[in-house]
């Protein structure tokens, strides 16, 4: 395999994964590892399994803080 036939692993600045690891998610949303693995159990934010890896759909993140905004909106307006 030449090097122009590498394929890259990680994203480049214009494309976003698609999928994250729960530690990459629990850093998106600016919480710990252990709250985010209590989202996923509880169903909150939605995973999936690739084979034995556990992964977050950046889509599932989306949805979860929309749910949160949501359900408060007189907090939106104080700050």
């Amino acid at each position: 395999m030449s090097v122009d036939q590498i394929i890259p692993v990680v994203p480049t600045e214009t494309e976003e994964a698609l999928l994250l690891k729960v530690e990459e998610a629990a850093r998106r949303l600016r919480i710990g590892r252990t709250q985010m693995y209590q989202l996923l159990a509880s169903g909150a934010v939605e995973s999936v399994y690739i084979g034995r890896l556990r992964r977050v759909p950046v889509e599932s993140l989306h949805d979860y803080v929309s749910t949160l905004r949501a359900h408060c909106p007189a907090q939106r307006g104080a700050a």
